[in-house]
């Protein structure tokens, strides 16, 4: 019986430093493999974003006896979706309207947010009624802006980063055009200069004398409101009612 507890006692001994050091080796792995990883990870990955303003609403004149109110829609954003990374352009409400549209019937199993309520009881002279639609607005891109699926159409991005009037747009999106929807993008700013030049401006470099003519022809750069000042301030915080 003594024997028997010895020899026990005798394996326990034994086995006790093989328990360490598998022990000691599991745990050499495991911190090793946290080193590794950590080694692996960006220190200072960047979050995507993009932010939107609607703001500065202006009264226009469309002719001698209707006026509209056009919005300017400022755009900064980090994201490889967006070919400027900074932007700003006009847009009226009806095109918020013909945006919507086309969103949806594009993307027709995806419940798009609804723009604010047209009312024939809209004043604009009312800066509460004004606000209240510009409100409206804002949020309404907020909330497409955060869908992916909605972000891969072209029609989004040139609405958000040129002054082409729809029917330019869906013809540029349909390859009727002789520009793709990057060359109207960096046209438009080219022409509109209110911020630094990008990147991916200096990559591409300027579209070339023969583009300028072609795209002039077929509408570049001009929106269904040719009136419309385009100025656009670089600040969005002074801008905001």
């Amino acid at each position: 019986m003594k024997e028997r507890r010895g020899r026990a006692g005798l394996q326990a001994a034994h086995a006790e430093p093989v328990l360490r050091s598998r022990r000691g080796t599991v745990l050499g792995c495991y911190w090793l493999f946290l080193y590794v990883l950590l080694k692996m990870t960006p220190k200072h990955e960047k979050q995507e974003f993009v932010t939107v303003l609607v703001r500065d609403p202006r009264i226009q004149k469309e002719d001698s006896w209707h006026s509209y109110i056009n919005y300017e829609i400022f755009i900064h954003t980090n994201s490889m979706c967006f070919t400027r990374k900074t932007s700003c352009v006009r847009r009226r409400f009806r095109e918020f309207v013909w945006l919507r549209q086309r969103l949806q019937s594009n993307a027709v199993l995806i419940q798009l947010p609804e723009l604010p309520s047209k009312t024939p009881f809209f004043n604009m002279n009312n800066p509460q009624h004004v606000d209240h639609r510009r409100q409206g607005l804002q949020e309404f891109l907020e909330k497409i802006l955060q869908n992916a699926l909605l972000l891969s159409d072209s029609r989004l991005h040139l609405f958000l980063q040129t002054q082409l009037s729809p029917e330019d747009i869906e013809a540029c999106v349909s390859g009727q055009t002789k520009y793709s929807v990057a060359d109207a993008i960096l046209k438009f700013a080219s022409l509109h200069r209110r911020f630094p030049i990008e990147d991916g401006e200096r990559k591409k470099g300027k579209i070339d004398a023969d583009s300028d003519s072609e795209s002039s022809s077929s509408g570049l750069g001009h929106s269904s409101d040719d009136s419309i000042s385009h100025g656009c301030k670089a600040s969005p915080a002074s801008e905001e009612s």
